[in-house]
C-alpha cells in the first residue's frame, strides 16, 4: 500500500466506485492501494464488468448501488455524464461524500442542486478535473511564478477513441484545459467565440473557443478527437514570462528576459533566460483520489469543489452555445 491518508478515528474510511467501465476500474485499484481507506464495493450496470473487477481487488460486486451507501463514507461516480445528476443526488442523500467524474453534470441547474444538496449535508463533493493534479500544473502553480496571465493558448487533440461519446468534445477534452484556464486567471469571463463541427459522431468532434475575461486576459483554446496524434499543451504568456506546459512529455518550461543582451541580425536585445523545471512523477489519479480521501477524512475542502466544477461547465455550456450560434449562421434558409 502506499501512503495512508490523515483520519480522525480509528475505522478506516469505506469506499465504492459506482462505475467500473475504462476509468472506474482505475478508481476502484486507486482505492485500494491508500492505506486508511477500505475499497468496500464496486457497482456497474453490467454485472459482468463489476463481477471483474470485484474479483481483481477481493471486493464485493453490487448490482444496486443504492444498496451500498449505507456501508461507505465515500464514493467515486464515474457513470456516464447523463446520469450523473441522479446517481450523486442520491449518494449526497444517503450522507456520502462524492468524487464525480467531469462535467459535474449536464447542466448548471444541476450542478446548483448538488452543490446546496452536500453543503446542506456538510459532505464532500469533489469533481474530476485531474488536470489539476498533473505535476505540470502542480509545478508551475507551486512556484508562485505565474501572477499574471494575459494570453493563454491551450492544444488538446486526440485520435478518435470508442469512449465518451455520449458527450461532445467540448465537455469531453476541452473541459479540462477550461478549468485550468479558469483557475489560473481568476476573472470572470466577459465574452465568448467558438466555431466546431461534427466529423465521425454527429456531435461536435472540433471545436476553438476564444475566452476573454474582465481583467484583460484572453484564452484560444482548441480540442479534436479526430486528430491523427495527440498533442495536449497550453502555453501561458505574462509581462515578464512564457510558460509552456506540455502534458505528454511531460514538461514545463520558462523563458523569461535575463539580465545581459545578445546581438541577433545586427540588433542588440536582451538575453533570454530559459528554464525547464524539475518534475517528480506522480500519479495524478492517485493524487485526486487521495485528495478527495483526505477531504473527507479531515473535513477540509476539495481540491477542485462543486463550485469549482459548476464555473468550468458554466463556461464550456457557453462554449457550446455559441457553436450552436456560429453553426445556424451556415445553415441555408
Amino acid at each position: 500500500m502506499s501512503e495512508g491518508v490523515m483520519t480522525g478515528g480509528n475505522r478506516p474510511l469505506r469506499a465504492a466506485v459506482i462505475g467500473v467501465g475504462y476509468l472506474g476500474r482505475f478508481h476502484a485499484q486507486k482505492y485500494a492501494r491508500i492505506d486508511g481507506v477500505q475499497l468496500v464495493a464496486v457497482s456497474d450496470l453490467q454485472p459482468e464488468r463489476a463481477a471483474r473487477v470485484a474479483e481483481e481487488l477481493g471486493v464485493e460486486a453490487v448490482e444496486d448501488f443504492a444498496a451500498l451507501l449505507p456501508r461507505v463514507d465515500l464514493v467515486s461516480v464515474v457513470t456516464s455524464t447523463d446520469s450523473h445528476f441522479r446517481v450523486v443526488e442520491r449518494c449526497l442523500q444517503a450522507g456520502v461524500s462524492v468524487l464525480v467524474e467531469k462535467p459535474i453534470t449536464t447542466s448548471v441547474e444541476e450542478a446548483d442542486r448538488l452543490i446546496a444538496l452536500a453543503d446542506q449535508h456538510r459532505l464532500v463533493l469533489q469533481v474530476g478535473h485531474i488536470k489539476r493534479f498533473h505535476p505540470a500544473v502542480s509545478a508551475l502553480l507551486g512556484s508562485g511564478q505565474l501572477v499574471n496571465p494575459r494570453f493563454i493558448e491551450a492544444q488538446r487533440f486526440a485520435p478518435f477513441k470508442n469512449r465518451a461519446l455520449d458527450v461532445d468534445v467540448v465537455l469531453d477534452l476541452m473541459i479540462h484545459d477550461v478549468d485550468l484556464i479558469l483557475h489560473c486567471v481568476r476573472s470572470e469571463v466577459e465574452s465568448i467565440e467558438a466555431v466546431g463541427s461534427g466529423i465521425l459522431s454527429g456531435k461536435a468532434d472540433i471545436a476553438n473557443a476564444r475566452i476573454r475575461f474582465v481583467n484583460g486576459c484572453v484564452a484560444n483554446v482548441s480540442a479534436s478527437r479526430v486528430a491523427r496524434d495527440a498533442t495536449r499543451r497550453m502555453r501561458i504568456f505574462q509581462d515578464d514570462a512564457l510558460f509552456d506546459l506540455d502534458f505528454m512529455r511531460p514538461g514545463l518550461a520558462v523563458r523569461r528576459r535575463g539580465t545581459g543582451t545578445r546581438v541577433l541580425d545586427g540588433v542588440t536585445l536582451p538575453v533570454i533566460d530559459e528554464h525547464e523545471f524539475p518534475l517528480t512523477p506522480t500519479d495524478a489519479l492517485e493524487a485526486e483520489v487521495r485528495a478527495f480521501c483526505t477531504a473527507v477524512a479531515t473535513g477540509s475542502a476539495p481540491v477542485v469543489s462543486g463550485r469549482d466544477g459548476r464555473r468550468a461547465l458554466e463556461v464550456v455550456m457557453a462554449i457550446r452555445r455559441a457553436i450552436d450560434e456560429w453553426s445556424g449562421r451556415g445553415r441555408p434558409a
